[in-house]
């Protein structure tokens, strides 16, 4: 009898033999979910790409010449490529993806910097570049490619409900087990042996379910895992089972202890994580090994999970930190192109100076690397308007300047055509005046593009010249009286130069008697006028310097020098300018006047901005006394004409 029920027994544990493969072991599967956890929190989640890669755009290298030619075979093989399986295609979806955008962007910057080139060459030749039409089969291509990536988002987006769902379904068909099994264990152990095969059936059914709901996962398997102990326990497994199965285990989990050391190899540290992770998940699913090396094998394992991990870790702190430098020199950049003041530009020199340091800093701007993601498409949008509103301004201004010159060069034309008019008149001193204003306007008039410049000018010249040779040949009898004229100024210069200055008054009103004279003298050779004239200035101010006057007294008698050079139509210009200014400086002394009053109240005496607004005021005023002088000088002068 006894016998017989040991052969009962026996026949009771090989049919269980197999239904060990599949025994958790509950402490393990507690401490690997755990260590997931903290792993998880890690790990750098994954970023999907951007809908708009333009953003990105600045931050890619930039592609071979060849890589345009590809960009319809890149939205072809993206239109084959959603007729194959989803699992399938994920990773050369996103490879042909950023393939096409890079190269886009390429296009993009070629045609940006042509858009550059062309502008800079219109500057030289003082002309606009002509604006390019846009590329419209970019634009298609780009058009169809958004299309199919919209195509392929909506295939990912029903796979992911469709995954859901299985996984609710997933997720009732385990919970059905789980049933099941509990019913077992609470028959107790009279229909243990009945029960073996439906239990080793259920075991196998729960292996081809697939993943459940994340939320649901650690309590679906506590549960899985505390009714098969419980029928554990119930068909008592012998020893001998035990430790056969516990061995296997072990092996098993030596495999995956080797394979974890050897990921520590990898270079690839995001990869290399991912392989862990996959590692913690077949390790979860076998059974437990002896209770004696239970702790040792664990250890081991999680010794060699750290080093990934921290590797893990280092690697994404590294890599922000590298975003967080990338962003100072970003926000540096931006901050050097902001204080670029373009409302103080008057000149094309000033513009182009000022692109080529904004072209500087966009070539220094493509050598970063992204900044951290809350700030890198906030920087760049405000980059790229520091940059479009430059050149747009840049842009208007060589348009206005374009205006400028062509007013300009109507002004000129309308001078070389009297010019031309009057270059055989006979009426000398007419003529002559009208000649003189002619060349003082053409000063005025600003400058024509260059294309034009040197024909313009050289009709002008030659009109004026044409004129005053004529003009030259009928005066010849001139001749001798301004050499005369010369040899008189130069005796003047002489007696100024030998004048006593042992007596101040004496020698002033010498100085006064013999300018006097100078300027009466008629003209003097037109080669000799700057020379006698230099001569005449350096006698007078030696004098000058004798006599110790003062800088401002010797600034009112150069003016009355000058000012007996001129005509009447000089000189009433020229006093309209003086009392523009004497007005403007009274206007500037009030001003001061009244703010150092305000000062004075506030903080008294002793303030050293006060005594800077004063030391102001005063020099304002002795600048408006000598205006007064001068004014009164050309009164003197126009009375006496």
């Amino acid at each position: 009898m006894d016998s017989l029920e040991n052969k009962d027994a026996l026949a009771a544990q090989e049919q269980v033999e197999n239904l060990v493969e599949a025994q958790p072991e509950q402490n393990e599967v507690k401490e690997t979910v755990v260590d997931n956890d903290a792993q998880v929190e890690e790990q750098e989640p994954k970023q999907e790409p951007q809908e708009a890669p333009e953003a990105q755009a600045p931050e890619q290298d930039e592609p071979t010449a060849d890589e345009a030619s590809t960009i319809e075979k890149i939205v072809e093989d993206f239109r084959q490529l959603l007729n194959e399986p989803l699992e399938d295609i994920k990773d050369k979806a996103e490879q042909l993806k950023n393939q096409f955008y890079k190269i886009q962007h390429s296009l993009r910057t070629e045609a940006a910097n042509a858009d550059d080139a062309d502008l800079s060459e219109s500057s030289e030749d003082n002309t606009d570049a002509d604006e390019q039409a846009p590329d419209t089969t970019n634009n298609s291509l780009e058009n169809t490619f958004r299309q199919l990536l919209n195509q392929y988002k909506e295939k990912k987006a029903q796979a992911h409900q469709q995954a859901e769902a299985q996984m609710k379904q997933n997720l009732l068909r385990k919970e059905n087990i789980i049933e099941q099994m509990k019913q077992m264990t609470e028959q107790g152990t009279a229909d243990v042996q009945e029960n073996l095969k439906t239990f080793k059936e259920l075991q196998a059914e729960w292996k081809t379910i697939g993943a459940v709901p994340p939320e649901s996962a650690t309590n679906i398997w506590k549960q899985y895992n505390l009714y098969q102990e419980k029928f554990y326990d119930l068909v008592k497994i012998n020893f001998e089972l035990r430790d056969y199965d516990l061995k296997k285990n072990l092996d098993l989990k030596n495999q995956l202890i080797a394979q974890a050391e050897q990921l520590k190899n990898n270079e690839n540290v995001v990869e290399a994580f991912r392989q862990l992770q996959q590692l913690h998940e077949q390790w979860a699913e076998i059974g437990p090994v002896a209770r004696e090396l239970r702790e040792e094998t664990w250890n081991r394992f999680k010794e060699a999970s750290t080093i990934i991990n921290k590797r893990h870790q280092d690697y994404f702190e590294q890599l922000h930190k590298r975003e967080e430098e990338n962003l100072q020199r970003k926000l540096n950049i931006i901050d050097q192109i902001k204080v670029i003041d373009t409302d103080e530009f008057t000149t094309s020199k000033q513009w182009d100076e000022a692109a080529e340091q904004i072209n500087a800093l966009q070539n220094e701007w493509r050598t970063i690397g992204f900044a951290p993601k809350k700030h890198n498409q906030l920087i760049y949008d405000e980059y790229r308007k520091l940059c479009d509103e430059f050149f747009r301004k840049r842009t208007a201004f060589y348009r206005q300047l374009k205006d400028t010159l062509s007013v300009n060069l109507q002004k000129k034309r309308s001078l070389v055509e009297q010019a031309e008019s009057l270059k055989d008149s006979d009426n000398w001193k007419e003529a002559t005046d009208m000649f003189v204003k002619m060349q003082q306007e053409w000063k005025q008039i600003g400058p024509v593009a260059r294309k034009y410049s040197d024909d313009i000018w050289k009709r002008f010249q030659t009109a004026c010249d044409t004129f005053f040779n004529r003009k030259k040949t009928q005066t010849q009898g001139q001749r001798s009286e301004e050499k005369q004229n010369l040899e008189d100024k130069r005796q003047i210069i002489a007696q100024i130069e030998a004048i006593d200055t042992t007596d101040h008054e004496q020698a002033l009103s010498r100085l006064r008697e013999l300018t006097a004279q100078f300027n009466q003298i008629g003209h003097v050779p037109f080669r000799d006028k700057d020379k006698v004239y230099k001569l005449f200035r350096a006698a007078t101010d030696k004098v000058f310097d004798a006599l110790n006057i003062q800088a401002s007294e010797r600034r009112l008698e150069s003016f009355q020098r000058d000012v007996n050079l001129k005509d009447e139509n000089t000189l009433q210009n020229d006093r309209r300018r003086l009392v523009r200014q004497y007005e403007s400086l009274q206007q500037e002394i009030q001003t001061a006047e009244n703010n150092i009053l305000f000062f004075t109240s506030k903080s008294g005496k002793g303030n050293k901005l006060v005594d800077d607004l004063q030391k102001k005021i005063n020099d304002l005023k002795r600048q408006l006394s000598d205006l007064e002088h001068k004014i009164n000088i050309i009164d003197t002068k126009i009375e006496e004409e």
